[in-house]
């Protein structure tokens, strides 16, 4: 069973670029490649399957950016990251991407070969939604790698003796042989093997090499792991007995599922609060930015807004304009929390920060409200996905709406119950809703359905406060919307193929920016970066 982590699979990264799923992600598989070269890499082989999303986004997405940016070894949030280009010709790191037929079953697929002057690796890792990934082989050996152990690859001809003498000298949490191109024993632990475990491994005879893979996300794992309740129906069991709030049931899940505190997952949750905040005052001052279709428009509506020739209506004023203001960050390049993606970046924080300030609560009020959106997404991750190449835009924006209903009932007061029904409403209204990024780019039709999930988890959670009747509980619209996402055809799952895509006008867009990048086109073509 999965046990997603309120601070790995639904809010965060931090991070800038386009897309999670593409950038984060990307970053994150390229950190796994660059370890498990020991840091060395000198050519890059990348094949993208042709049925896949990556095929047609990889470049306009922010997979290439995120990708080149973990074989560099930055972070997801690294200030060099539009820059990664330079980076990597400055790294002397040779790269070719080959479109072409690798028998993928996920549209998030990484094929990469990489080389040095001590041999050649292969990687495989999918982009499971929001940044999270999995690697699923290595050299040509299954595994199962999510980022959040610290594994040791030890390459032997051995792999009995080796794991006898683990079993020894160490207790990992896991341990696995793993046979494919080459032979080499996993070890899955909390912390890399002591230095003088390694030094009696590497003495061993038929032992070829050592490689420390570092975990990718803020929250581990570890072995025999629990949690009180992965669904709806088991949390309101479990809260019989304890009659807790929705915010309080997220701090008790997160410390028990991460080993934390609950001061620590409190205090997490509000450096988060504290970014979102922040890349809504960054908005609102301005952004600039060369390749993006739309400039700061918040300008103009929170100036309309001072002059009052808008509609009144100051909370569903203020989240259309920090909704606004937080897209733009995040489509300049800025620091966002993926929340639960980048793509949907804007509707959970704006709706809930645009909230806060029209209610004029205090702050722990708004980190109360993002643990109670935290808990939320955690079923959603459990048990659907986030994934807009898996799910169509319902994934984003549809999870982030019913997040944000049950925060802002948080944020009013309500009890428990108004929560869920928030929740499952403002999903409800959600299903089916295709992802179809204009010109390639995640700004729109994005922006309009940020703030559309917004503004419906507004009005959902206000009818739950009014006690209307959620008909279907949030479990059962949860896997209503996983059939949905996956009967939805992949021409409307962020490929760019279909939808608004597909529009006379999105190509044209598409193709003035294409010409306007002529300059990184020249310089990629110096960097022999080769698209196949």
């Amino acid at each position: 069973m999965k046990y997603p982590s309120i601070f790995n699979d639904v809010l965060g990264p931090v991070m800038r670029g386009p897309s999670s799923s593409h950038c984060a992600a990307a970053l994150r598989i390229g950190r796994l490649c660059r370890d498990l070269m020991d840091g060395h890499i000198k050519d890059v082989l990348i094949e993208y399957d042709p049925n896949g999303s990556l095929a047609t986004t990889h470049k306009s997405q922010g997979s290439d950016m995120g990708l080149f940016g973990g074989f560099l070894g930055w972070e997801a949030d690294d200030q060099r990251l539009p820059h990664y280009l330079q980076g990597i010709e400055e790294a002397g790191i040779k790269i070719q991407i080959n479109i072409v037929d690798i028998q993928a079953d996920h549209p998030n697929t990484y094929k990469i070969t990489l080389f040095n002057d001590r041999g050649m690796r292969e990687l495989t890792a999918l982009s499971t939604g929001g940044g999270m990934i999995q690697v699923i082989s290595i050299d040509g050996a299954p595994v199962s790698i999510f980022g959040d152990y610290s594994e040791t690859l030890i390459y032997t001809t051995d792999p009995e003796s080796v794991s006898a003498l683990l079993q020894t000298l160490a207790d990992p949490d896991e341990l696995h042989i793993c046979r494919g191109r080459q032979t080499f024993v996993e070890v899955k632990s909390q912390h890399f093997l002591t230095a003088s475990t390694e030094d009696t491994i590497r003495s061993m005879d038929g032992v070829t090499a050592i490689r420390r893979l570092s975990p990718v996300l803020p929250v581990g794992s570890r072995k025999n792991m629990t949690v009180p309740f992965i669904n709806c129906e088991e949390m309101l069991r479990y809260n019989a007995d304890h009659q807790l709030e929705l915010w309080q049931l997220a701090l008790r899940y997160e410390s028990e599922r991460g080993h934390l505190s609950e001061e620590e997952v409190w205090n997490k949750m509000k450096s988060l609060v504290a970014i979102m905040s922040n890349a809504v005052q960054t908005g609102l001052e301005g952004t600039t930015y060369h390749d993006r279709i739309l400039g700061p428009q918040s300008l103009g509506y929170r100036e309309k807004l001072e002059q009052e020739k808008l509609v009144p209506g100051d909370a569903f004023n203020r989240v259309i304009l920090y909704v606004s203001a937080i897209m733009e960050v995040k489509s300049s390049m800025g620091v966002i929390v993926a929340a639960p993606t980048a793509g949907a970046c804007g509707a959970l924080p704006g709706a809930i920060l645009g909230a806060a300030s029209a209610m004029k609560v205090p702050e722990d009020k708004v980190i109360r409200a993002m643990l109670a959106a935290g808990m939320i997404g955690v079923f959603i991750a459990a048990h659907a996905t986030f994934a807009a190449e898996v799910g169509g835009c319902q994934a984003e924006c549809g999870s982030g709406s019913g997040m944000a209903a049950a925060g802002i009932v948080e944020l009013a007061n309500g009890n428990l119950a108004q929560a869920l029904t928030a929740a499952s409403m403002a999903l409800q209204n959600s299903l089916g809703m295709i992802c179809d990024p204009i010109a390639n780019r995640v700004e729109a039709p994005c922006l309009g359905k940020n703030t559309m999930a917004a503004t419906n988890a507004l009005s959902m959670a206000n009818m739950a406060l009014a006690d209307y009747d959620q008909l279907i509980p949030l479990d059962q619209v949860i896997d209503a919307m996983d059939k949905v996402g996956k009967s939805i055809d992949h021409e409307l799952r962020c490929t760019g193929l279909g939808g608004l895509s597909a529009t006379k006008a999105s190509l044209a867009i598409e193709k003035d920016l294409s010409d306007q990048s002529g300059e990184a086109s020249l310089q990629e073509a110096a960097l022999r970066f080769k698209i196949c």
